[in-house]
């Protein structure tokens, strides 16, 4: 049984929603960074990025989360944010060129995610957890939600359509031709439907955001250690959360880069492939793989056709059969040395969304020796590790979509 609760956000007023959110903001390359902070004085990157105000950006630490919470009260002072009311839902809808998403935004429970409702699919790192702990405590405020996912529910479904057959509360189009919708939740029944529609959910699987939920989550327990008149009903007891039907996930695989051959020619490092792999030279062909179990590489110019001999291969449990597994542990960390595939920097990854011809152009760069291509790996095999109680290896999966900051913001 899953807990979502409704909750009053701090957002921008109607005309100015499409000038406050913004893209998340690791996302945004210096020069992107600056033109947005210059010609736009309501983006929402004015609040994150809040040393642009005194003209100096290299401000870290917790005297910058302190003037990250002063830029953000600026704003509640000049009125871009307001508050709502009424505790609601808020119904998102993302449209691209080639999907539609569309889920509920809620307060999701840090007691779920202790007893393991909640389930993540990926390890954490610790420092960067306590930084966003840290984060969290000094602004007071989550203003980009974590991405879960559910199976679908027809109840959820039917409050979601009736909704979006209304003018939104929000209508707007961004820069990369999508377009953002957004509803309010508030009326007492249908706030009602919902909570019921999740109480009948008995798992939400993180997408996206493991390490915003884990740092939630160790600052709720952290407040209520220091809070003597803690109940559990505290607004630091939830995280904000996009649930999204799993059926309207996209997954998409991340590629391989290695930048060495760990003292291998590219001739001795075939002939250790062959072991375990049956190899086809697709020469200058573009291969991509089909099947699980099959992998793209290319190497010295040429691209390869990897297969795996499966009969040489132990399948023990549903992580080992995880492409991305297979070729940790049968490449990477046997042939090409490389044991932290999380921190070695002889590893880079790269999301294989749009350029199929990745793999050649970095390599024939010179900045690459090899580079590999797999299948992206499906919702069922997600779930079927994380009910394992297993993790992925990183940089397994690319999900989307990829959410707006300051749509919605979460106070603590």
């Amino acid at each position: 049984m899953a807990i979502v609760k409704p909750f009053k956000a701090v957002r921008a007023k109607r005309d100015k929603a499409a000038l406050v959110s913004s893209k998340s903001y690791e996302v945004y390359t210096p020069e992107m960074l600056n033109s947005k902070l210059a010609f736009n004085p309501y983006t929402f990157l004015h609040v994150i990025n809040p040393g642009y105000k005194y003209h100096k950006q290299d401000i870290t630490g917790e005297l910058r989360f302190k003037l990250v919470h002063n830029r953000y009260l600026e704003f509640k002072e000049d009125e871009i944010f307001f508050q709502d009311e009424l505790p609601g839902f808020y119904i998102y809808q993302k449209i691209t060129a080639t999907n539609s998403f569309c889920g509920i935004i809620s307060a999701t429970s840090v007691e779920d995610y202790h007893n393991d409702v909640i389930k993540k699919h990926e390890g954490t790192l610790k420092e960067r957890e306590l930084l966003f702990e840290n984060y969290l405590k000094n602004t007071g405020f989550n203003a980009e939600p974590v991405l879960l996912t559910y199976p679908d529910n027809d109840d959820i479904s039917s409050i979601i359509k009736k909704y979006t057959k209304e003018r939104a509360e929000y209508e707007f189009s961004s820069t990369d031709k999508t377009s953002h919708l957004l509803w309010v939740v508030n009326d007492k029944t249908d706030v009602a439907k919902i909570e019921q529609g999740f109480k009948e959910v008995d798992t939400l699987y993180i997408a996206d955001g493991h390490h915003r939920s884990t740092s939630s989550c160790l600052l709720a327990d952290r407040l209520a250690k220091e809070n003597p008149n803690h109940t559990g009903k505290e607004a630091y007891n939830f995280f904000m959360s996009y649930l999204l039907p799993e059926s309207q996930l996209s997954i998409y695989e991340f590629n391989r880069f290695i930048k060495d051959l760990n003292g291998l020619t590219p001739h001795e490092f075939l002939i250790e492939l062959d072991t375990i792999f049956r190899i086809e030279n697709r020469k200058q062909e573009l291969y991509k793989p089909k099947e699980k179990h099959h992998f793209s590489m290319y190497l010295n110019g040429e691209f390869y056709a990897l297969y795996l001999r499966k009969s040489l291969y132990n399948f023990t449990d549903s992580l080992s059969k995880l492409d991305a597994q297979i070729l940790y542990t049968t490449v990477l960390k046997p042939i090409l040395g490389i044991e932290d595939i999380r921190n070695d920097s002889k590893i880079v990854y790269s999301q294989d969304k749009s350029d199929s011809l990745e793999l050649k152009t970095k390599v024939d760069s010179g900045e690459f020796k090899v580079s590999f291509g797999m299948l992206p790996t499906t919702i069922s095999e997600l779930k079927e590790i994380v009910d394992a109680g297993l993790l992925m290896p990183p940089k397994t999966t690319y999900i989307e979509p990829k959410l707006r900051s300051a749509l919605t913001i979460y106070e603590f």
